[in-house]
């Protein structure tokens, strides 16, 4: 198979989940050889079964990545399976809506331990495989709550964790730059994958994303396919002078404002 990105090697965090397995899939598509990382190894395995079930072009990686060590391990497998990488997908994270006063140290851990430190310490050890390569790309997967509080859905260790996910976009981005290597994010709004039933039933969660097309002006929550098309956009050669840019990719939601409440017209004294 051929594509823009025949002899490119993809490493995917959060690879097993909706918009990773999505990513990957499209990245196939192109030509790409992909490893999936994930702290699931049976999800990771479906993932793999389904988009490339002899295994020859994708390679899983499970665990949880906590510090360097896990980090550099993951990139060292993706090197020693496919030769390099060349372009990161930073897509793990668990969102939790919990009002804050309720917040629990295990959940603030929940919500840094499965975006910011995976993120932080993978994108280090990746960089350094893409020195090899001649530079690269890396692509954080960010949320429209790293950048907007919501009233509805109360995410302050999850949006705490996202932000930092975004600054770390711009740091690297003026870090790597001279290196070669190019480092953006996406973020986003209501996306319809299986995440959300890490914290609610399939059948509520169905319930919460029909609830929610409204809240999108272009009046749909949106599709791991409508995301995945400007993760490629960004990881490739089209995108060669774009660094440091976050996209919103949610539907309009970050666009504006819905209306202020209008007050009832005043009446005339009789």
């Amino acid at each position: 198979m051929s594509g823009q990105y025949e002899s490119k090697v993809v490493l995917i965090t959060g690879g097993g989940g909706g918009i990773g397995r999505a990513a990957a899939r499209r990245f196939l598509d192109e030509g790409a050889r992909v490893v999936l990382s994930g702290t699931r190894a049976a999800v990771l395995e479906a993932a793999r079964d389904e988009l490339d079930p002899g295994g020859d072009r994708v390679a899983i990686h499970p665990g949880h990545i906590t510090g360097r060590a896990d980090a550099q391990a993951l990139v060292e497998a993706a090197v020693e399976r496919f030769g390099g990488v060349d372009v990161l997908v930073n897509s793990t994270g668990i969102f939790r809506p919990v009002p804050f006063l309720e917040q629990t140290e295990e959940q603030l851990e929940e919500a840094l331990g499965s975006i910011l430190r995976p993120t932080f310490w993978v994108s280090q050890a990746a960089a350094g495989a893409m020195l090899e390569r001649g530079g690269g790309a890396i692509i954080n997967v960010g949320s429209m709550w790293a950048v907007d509080a919501i009233a509805t859905t109360p995410t302050s260790a999850y949006s705490a964790a996202q932000a930092g996910r975004h600054a770390l976009t711009k740091n690297l981005a003026i870090e790597l730059a001279p290196e070669g290597i190019r480092v953006n994010a996406v973020a986003l709004a209501f996306v319809e994958t299986p995440a959300y039933e890490r914290f609610m039933t399939r059948e509520q969660a169905q319930e919460v994303l029909d609830s929610v097309d409204g809240f999108h002006p272009l009046g749909r929550r949106g599709r791991p396919e409508d995301v995945v098309e400007a993760i490629l956009f960004l990881a490739g050669p089209d995108a060669a002078w774009i660094t440091g840019t976050t996209l919103p990719i949610d539907g309009g939601v970050l666009a504006g404002r819905a209306p202020a409440p209008q007050p009832e017209p005043a009446h005339a004294a009789a």
